[in-house]
């Protein structure tokens, strides 16, 4: 569980607490994908063969593990696995996952945006990729590109 988490904020960007409400039904390993929640808003991450590995792997642990699991959560530990509230797995148990990275997931987050922005110095790309605001996007590209930030309006 801890890898898949890695794995999703490192490559796709997506947030911790956004990886701790995914449904069961949101990869769909036949096309490569998952569907994330992000605001409300449904955004497709296309997985690589890295992500696409670990997320298999994991859904065969998650079922060798707990095969009766009512919990529709994708991410699940022993304590939420056959929780009558059906809650999806804690922060800090995804969080100690980072732990032996050395960074946090906001860094990370962070990080892999900011990567992508030196790459392609395109908002809209980063809009489509990982799902985030406009704002955020343009931000992103602005820290990674300042010779080519237009002066702010007031």
């Amino acid at each position: 569980m801890g890898r898949l988490a890695v794995g999703l904020v490192a490559v796709h960007a997506i947030k911790v607490t956004d990886i701790a409400q995914l449904r069961m039904n949101a990869p769909d390993l036949a096309h490569a994908t998952l569907t994330v929640d992000l605001r409300g808003q449904l955004h497709t991450v296309y997985l690589d063969t890295l992500t696409h590995r670990l997320l298999d792997e994991w859904l065969q642990e998650r079922h060798d593990q707990w095969p009766a699991s009512p919990n529709p959560h994708l991410l699940v530990t022993t304590h939420s696995a056959h929780h009558p509230a059906l809650p999806p797995v804690s922060y800090c148990a995804l969080r100690r996952a980072f732990d032996h990275t050395g960074i946090t997931p906001r860094q990370m987050w962070s990080d892999r945006v900011l990567d992508e922005a030196r790459q392609t110095a395109d908002p809209v790309h980063l809009v489509h990729l990982f799902g985030v605001h406009p704002g955020t996007a343009v931000r992103y590209v602005h820290a990674a590109h300042p010779d080519k930030a237009l002066p702010r309006i007031r």
